[in-house]
């Protein structure tokens, strides 16, 4: 059994370890925030409005810092980063918003989602249009070696984003198809904003920061994925168990499931089996998922993609970014868990 640990206390470390990663880039990153303004602006009424209330929801611009920082490795960080920085945002907003409205989501970073404030249509032709203004920035840059990055990774989300949704059995699902699922709706776009920042910096690290993002999300996902069975609303932004109430199996219920009595098979397939699963069924299958060893799991191999992440950054020169870039893997696994 984990200690309990005061949700506050974990969010002040949190937010003190990320300003420490962003500490290097805090002035660059405050251009893409006002790149983020200027792209997306609209003199359409409800665009703007929808815009707006994105804007007051944007999160922790991750995937931009760890652009930025990518840039900077080999010390010939380019002006052309910011705007890269801004369409990966973009990508990233454009995808939660789909995501919100696929799964009937009511609240996104502790504030309303765009389906439950507007419609689910409206949200749809929000995230296209993200995803229009992102890639029309792009083509403006000119950077054929970015376009392709960032298109790869957009079919990937999709792919993966229609591979759970086809998934009739979410019991049947195996690790095998977890790891497929993340890599291609997590990993693939943090890959991509590191190559894209070497790409406008030094083109001869991209494979190698390619490398590294995609360790580093996988190793996000997995300890964003425990967050749900280990915190509480304050820090996730979320209703804690929000993937089980939405029926979606993650690693630690994959690994647990191994393990699980007939008994405890039985209560997963009950909570699976109702539409609104109750708050008590909730808390016991999270009791079984922590009993039978499926945290303490899932921790084990966010670890290890934490590991293969350092790995890729043995392959760079040394210098302050590469040492920023290390520090953002403990963040990754460890903000909250």
């Amino acid at each position: 059994m984990q200690p309990t640990v005061n949700p506050g206390t974990l969010l002040r470390e949190a937010a003190a370890q990320l300003a420490a990663i962003q500490g290097p880039v805090r002035g660059r990153l405050s251009q893409v925030a006002e790149e983020l303004e200027r792209i997306v602006v609209s003199d359409f009424g409800m665009l703007q409005d929808v815009n707006e209330h994105l804007l007051l929801m944007r999160g922790k611009l991750l995937r931009p810092t760890l652009l930025l920082l990518a840039n900077e490795v080999g010390d010939q960080p380019s002006d052309n980063a910011v705007t890269l920085a801004a369409v990966v945002e973009l990508v990233h907003l454009a995808t939660l918003v789909h995501d919100d409205a696929v799964d009937h989501s009511v609240l996104r970073r502790g504030l309303p989602t765009v389906n439950s404030v507007w419609t689910h249509q409206v949200a749809i032709i929000m995230g296209d249009y993200l995803y229009s203004r992102a890639v029309t920035e792009l083509a403006k840059l000119g950077n054929l070696e970015a376009v392709r990055a960032l298109a790869t990774a957009a079919n990937e989300m999709s792919i993966g984003e229609m591979r759970q949704l086809t998934s009739y059995d979410a019991l049947d699902f195996t690790e095998e198809d977890y790891t497929e699922l993340i890599a291609a709706k997590t990993a693939s776009l943090m890959a991509a904003a590191c190559e894209m920042g070497a790409l406008a910096g030094v083109p001869d690290y991209r494979g190698s920061l390619r490398r590294f993002g995609h360790h580093l999300g996988m190793a996000f996902q997995i300890a964003d994925d425990l967050l749900d069975y280990t915190s509480s609303q304050a820090i996730t932004g979320k209703p804690t168990g929000h993937d089980l109430r939405e029926h979606k199996v993650t690693l630690p219920l994959v690994d647990a499931m191994k393990r699980a009595s007939p008994g405890e098979i039985g209560e997963i397939r009950a909570l699976f089996g109702s539409p609104e699963p109750e708050d008590r069924q909730i808390q016991k299958v999270v009791e079984i998922v922590e009993d039978r060893g499926g945290l303490d799991y899932a921790r084990r191999r966010a670890s290890e993609y934490g590991e293969l992440a350092e790995h890729a950054l043995e392959e760079l020169d040394g210098g302050e970014a590469v040492e920023v870039l290390r520090e953002s893997i403990s963040y990754a696994i460890h903000r909250a868990n």
